[in-house]
């Protein structure tokens, strides 16, 4: 009992102590300092480090790459020869937060150094954006992502992030995956628009949406990559200059095979089909390559021919567009190193040899011959907008020219590439009687570098 009661005693010693503390620090200050404090209070309280039982592991991520490239004949003006530099800084963060969510952020840091302003085309140069930004949840072989990423198809001949570009490709949307080695994809986009002086933005809504099937193991040595792209544009003008919506849809398939005896195949088909405002759309295209490998030989030689295919135009119905949509490909070197054409309203015959001397370096060497797929209808950059528009009755020739390329790729201590080549395009019947008959050269020589930090 004696006890409690000087614990009570203390009690009320220390709270009388309190109080006259209290007191003399409100007299210790002016009534001014004590309403500011009330209005705006000082910080209190001591920064801890944040105590959890699954700390998140960040990774960051770095690519530098630097390439000078140098172009004769420019825009097929003879004498207009243009040397530069290109210059891409990228920047990531991964935060992996939890075993079910992974968030990513990267910049980027683009410019054509060198070239003049009236020169440099939109895919060259972008101040310091956000090139992708997501979320990616996940959980066994379900995977869902939101926010600004990358797409791939196939050889990304018909969706790919083209990356050989400055810029690369990125989309704004939603995507799913379900499966690991066989896997179905699905999702709705709208492709990011570059604004080499401000932000990057995407059209209104979600534009471009799709299915893609993975099947890995149901064929021997085989993949084969069904897709479906719904294409739907709010607002577009048909031939008739009517002003309505747009859908297309492109169904096709990729597929890569490893055929015995070291022969080898791959390539992709597709049909389109819709509306574009009160037009149809009938068009289709197809990429067949066949190749031979001779592993047991010095260098590792592969030969490889391939066809290339996509329709054009012929305006033999006021109603209808033929003209092949190449979607959003990775168009480098598709048509040769030049990447003067789209793969619209094209045909091509190409022979390359492949040489490996060493695991860490590759020589390639090339000749392609291109043609229109119709003289009615025009010649399209790798862009897909138009190059050069047939004239009333159509082009004289089928002739669009030949190109030969050589370059090489070698790849130090697994992050560090150097890419060089060259690549000269002779042009054929229809671009010298279109006054484009400039031979063009392009030369390069590009080093990247990439690396991460873990923590």
């Amino acid at each position: 009992m004696r006890k409690l009661v000087d614990v009570t005693k203390a009690f009320r010693l220390w709270s009388a102590l309190a109080r006259i503390s209290a007191l003399v620090a409100v007299s210790a200050f002016p009534s001014s300092v004590l309403a500011q404090q009330a209005l705006y209070p000082l910080k209190e309280g001591i920064v801890q480090p944040l105590r959890s039982s699954e700390n998140p592991r960040v990774t960051l991520d770095m690519e530098l790459r630097g390439r000078t490239e140098e172009q004769t004949s420019l825009g097929f003006v003879s004498g207009k020869d243009r040397l530069y530099e290109l210059t891409r800084v990228w920047g990531g963060m991964t935060v992996v937060a939890t075993n079910w969510l992974t968030v990513y952020g990267q910049f980027m840091d683009l410019h054509a150094l060198g070239l003049p302003l009236q020169d440099t085309a939109a895919n060259m140069r972008d101040t310091f954006d956000l090139r992708q930004g997501y979320l990616d949840f996940h959980y066994k072989p379900v995977q869902f992502v939101v926010g600004r990423q990358e797409l791939r198809i196939g050889d990304e001949r018909v969706v790919g992030i083209s990356d050989w570009t400055n810029t690369s490709r990125t989309w704004d949307g939603f995507y799913m995956r379900v499966g690991n080695v066989n896997q179905l994809n699905l999702f709705s986009t709208s492709v990011v628009t570059v604004h080499p002086t401000s932000l990057d933005t995407h059209g209104a809504g979600l534009t471009f949406h799709g299915a893609q099937t993975k099947l890995a193991t149901y064929v021997p040595h085989t993949t084969i990559e069904p897709f479906v792209l719904v294409h739907a544009l709010p607002r577009v003008t048909s031939q008739q200059g009517v002003v309505g919506s747009q859908t297309e849809v492109t169904f096709g398939s990729y597929y890569e095979t490893k055929l015995p005896l070291g022969f080898d195949s791959s390539g992709t088909g597709d049909l389109q089909r819709g509306s574009y405002s009160n037009d149809s759309i009938h068009a289709g295209a197809a990429i067949v390559r066949g190749g031979y490998g001779a592993n047991r030989l010095p260098w590792h030689p592969h030969l490889e021919a391939e066809y290339d295919y996509a329709t054009g135009n012929p305006h033999t119905n006021p109603d209808r567009i033929g003209t092949y949509d190449q979607e959003y490909p990775s168009n480098h070197n598709a048509f040769g190193l030049v990447d003067l054409f789209g793969f619209q309203n094209i045909k091509q015959r190409r022979l390359s040899l492949q040489l490996t001397p060493r695991n860490d370096l590759q020589a390639l060497f090339q000749g392609g011959s291109l043609h229109v797929a119709t003289i009615h209808d025009g010649i399209f950059s790798g862009g897909g907008t138009s190059l050069i528009a047939a004239p009333t009755g159509g082009f004289k020739s089928d002739d669009i020219g030949s190109e030969f390329d050589a370059s090489a790729k070698y790849i130090y201590d697994k992050s560090f590439v150097t890419n060089i080549g060259v690549g000269h395009f002779f042009p054929g019947e229809l671009m010298t009687s279109e006054n484009h008959g400039a031979p063009l050269t392009y030369a390069y020589l590009g080093f990247t570098y990439r690396f991460k930090v873990e923590y």
